[in-house]
């Protein structure tokens, strides 16, 4: 069974930063793909950045581009967001989502991703 447990969220100032984990386990994902969602509150789910577990693919949506970078720790299983001079149109639960394809499309859809994490909560105030 896929687990995937994000953490790191938290509140901040505007134009703060935030590192967040997800943490994976109970699969080996070197053929999966992986993704970062968020949800603000009143507001569908949206993509963040997605990459092949490897590293070779990256792909972030343009509203984070040049602030949030993506980084993983494959020893660890475990894919780190790092969110710089965040805003407050940052603020909503991040998800962490992963599927079972090396070459998921990019931007990523949430309807397509196999396996998601609880959540964790970023909130930026003005």
């Amino acid at each position: 069974q896929v687990q995937l447990v994000e953490s790191g969220g938290g509140l901040v100032q505007a134009g703060g930063s935030l590192r967040l984990s997800c943490a994976a386990s109970g699969r080996t994902f070197s053929s999966y793909s992986m993704g970062w969602f968020r949800q603000a509150p009143g507001k569908e789910r949206e993509f963040v950045v997605g990459t092949t577990w490897g590293g070779s693919r990256i792909y972030y949506t343009d509203s984070v581009k040049g602030r949030f970078t993506i980084s993983r720790d494959n020893a660890k299983n475990t894919v780190y967001l790092q969110m710089n001079s965040l805003k407050p149109e940052d603020t909503a639960v991040y998800y962490c989502a992963v599927v079972r394809s090396y070459t998921a499309a990019m931007p990523m859809s949430p309807d397509g991703m196999d396996y998601w994490g609880s959540g964790t909560l970023v909130t930026v105030s003005t």
